[in-house]
């Protein structure tokens, strides 16, 4: 009974066959092998943008960071919500990589951050000309930290603010695809079309060993971006390994299809939750991620039973918390079988 999070779950059995069918004989170095070639026209048509520029790296961190090092100065400030993953769980990474640009944390309900807000944290920074930082990307979390989608139309409201402003817009989706499988919309419905000009499009949370890609929409806007990715050591020499993963996962929707058990897995526990009379959920789970309240009496029997989750007491900015809480997380493998056996410890 492991729902501790989906970076916990095994990498799927047609991810681990890829990487062994890569791992035949030799092949280019630093990206100009074909599996990445192959990727990339892969990706370029899953998202309907010909144009798109395309990047591995290893980590979700690398990922964010580097993406908004090449669209932010060192001195300019991103927009994101103030329990953004770039705020809360990347050691600085982002101001790191950018070179001492700030994050501009905006208050989010329930993991969202709002027009209106996007709007007064805008006004609050200004155009201050040297005496202050040059306004930055509004990056955006996609699935939100409290389990949370946005919609397409939430999306293109708050991108159509930044682009008004002449600000790019950036997506961590370190769960893209489970909030691509609850809206039930296409790619580039989530993406470009709704205004975000670059993607980190994330694999390693989806049944993935490790491997994270970059889109820019518009290649204007990667400029540099090949540079820090190599200075940020995130250019593998055998990339071929990370291509693989992602192909795979490319190759008959099984990125979808991994989203869409982990999404399923999910709204079995939290219907069972509701229905157990000794959890609350905090938040609704859209995707993959529980937030709930639990009966002091409960939350033992789940311990003493072996369950893994993780205890989230004191870490719900902004939520009302009176019991224990637990954030829950499903991954693609997580089976009826185990959602049962952990609500039946629940229910004692």
């Amino acid at each position: 009974m492991n729902f501790a999070s989906d970076n916990t779950g095994p990498v799927h059995p047609q991810v681990m066959q890829a990487l062994l069918r890569a791992n035949e004989g030799h092949m280019p170095s630093y990206g100009a092998d074909l599996i990445m070639e192959d990727l990339t026209a892969r990706l370029r048509d899953t998202f309907e943008a010909p144009e798109a520029e395309v990047h591995l790296v290893a980590t979700g961190t690398a990922a964010n960071s580097l993406i908004l090092a090449t669209l932010c100065p060192p001195w300019g400030t991103a927009f994101c919500a103030d329990i953004a993953h770039i705020q809360e769980d990347e050691c600085n990474a982002p101001e790191f990589f950018t070179g001492g640009a700030k994050l501009s944390l905006i208050p989010s309900e329930a993991g969202k951050i709002t027009p209106e807000a996007l709007r007064a944290r805008m006004a609050i920074e200004g155009d201050r000309g040297v005496h202050g930082p040059k306004p930055g990307p509004l990056s955006l979390t996609q699935v939100t930290e409290r389990g949370t989608v946005y919609s397409v139309a939430e999306l293109t409201a708050l991108a159509q603010i930044a682009h008004d402003a002449g600000l790019p817009v950036h997506m961590d989706g370190a769960r893209f695809a489970n909030a691509l499988v609850s809206l039930g919309c296409t790619p580039a419905e989530m993406t470009w079309r709704a205004g975000v000009d670059a993607l980190t499009l994330g694999g390693t949370k989806n049944g993935l060993m490790g491997v994270e890609a970059v889109i820019f929409f518009d290649p204007a806007q990667a400029d540099g971006f090949e540079f820090r990715r190599k200075r940020g050591a995130q250019l593998f020499s055998k990339h071929r390994f990370l291509a693989a993963q992602m192909l795979a996962a490319f190759t008959d929707d099984l990125w979808l299809d991994m989203a869409g058990a982990a999404n399923a897995a999910c709204a079995r526990l939290a219907a069972g939750l509701t229905e157990s009379g000794h959890a609350t959920l905090l938040f609704e789970p859209d995707a993959n991620m529980i937030f709930a309240e639990m009966d002091a009496a409960a939350h033992a029997r789940l311990q003493a039973a072996g369950a893994q989750y993780h205890d989230w007491q004191d870490n719900l900015t902004g939520a009302r918390q009176t019991r224990p809480a637990a954030r829950l997380v499903c991954n693609w493998s997580t089976s009826e079988a185990e959602v049962d056996q952990f609500l039946a410890a629940l229910a004692g």
